[in-house]
């Protein structure tokens, strides 16, 4: 495997900062982009970039993706891993709880995809890795927010489309899709998946350096890893 130059949204805790490290213990280089980058810098160091980026500021996303660039050469993969929960659906939470998960979890993402596309396709070997949900491939149940699985269904459609985006290029997207992590953003939420049962960060870092690891010919439009016994994911 040829070491990437990979950008992570969201890196600085949780799922993004154990994707961080799998990446860097797999000899890739890491460009981080969040709210507050000197989180980055208390986590991590001088080991990764650590970069702005913030979903309701549009202008960062392509000015993280120029910044790496300047700094650290042109990127050869993306994990659009920064995401929020909100509970929203007909009865619960407002338009504004709407926004601002359509704004994190869907247009932070594609506004990312849109600067880096470029470069990921110059690469020869670009990667895009969403990471969705198993709310991504269907609806649940009463408990879930209606709101947050609108956004991981428009997620996956999204990954399907940057495989189009850029095939002959070497271009390819996969939608993760795993169930409940144990990470703060789910703490104390009814009905989600007790803890005990809950897929580690690290776990989910696993796939991801696989993903990184596939050859071209390899294309994985989309894996899950689902917590619970279902019959239709």
């Amino acid at each position: 495997m040829q070491p990437r130059l990979v950008m992570v949204s969201g890196g600085a805790r949780g799922l993004g900062a154990a994707i961080v490290r799998r990446c860097l213990a797999d000899g890739h280089r890491v460009s981080v982009g969040v709210r507050k980058p000197e989180a980055v810098r208390e986590a991590f160091g001088d080991a990764v970039g650590a970069y702005r980026f913030d979903a309701d500021a549009p202008e960062t996303a392509a000015e993280w993706v120029a910044a790496t660039t300047a700094d650290m050469g042109a990127p050869d993969a993306l994990v659009n891993n920064a995401g929020i929960l909100k509970m929203v659906d007909f009865t619960r939470g407002t338009e504004d709880d709407l926004d601002d998960l359509f704004n994190v979890n869907v247009k932070g993402p594609f506004r990312l995809i849109r600067a880096a596309l470029p470069a990921l396709k110059a690469s020869g070997r670009g990667r895009v890795i969403n990471i969705a949900s198993t709310d991504a491939k269907r609806y649940r149940d009463a408990s879930t927010s209606l709101g947050y699985v609108m956004t991981k269904q428009a997620l996956l459609a999204m990954t399907h489309a940057v495989r189009f985006a850029g095939w002959d290029e070497g271009l390819r997207g996969t939608a993760l899709c795993p169930g409940a992590i144990d990470t703060d953003m789910i703490d104390g939420i009814p009905g989600v998946t007790p803890k005990a049962e809950r897929l580690q960060p690290d776990d989910v870092a696993e796939i991801v350096s696989m993903l990184l690891k596939l050859p071209n010919q390899a294309s994985v439009p989309e894996i899950v890893a689902n917590t619970r016994l279902e019959s239709s994911v």
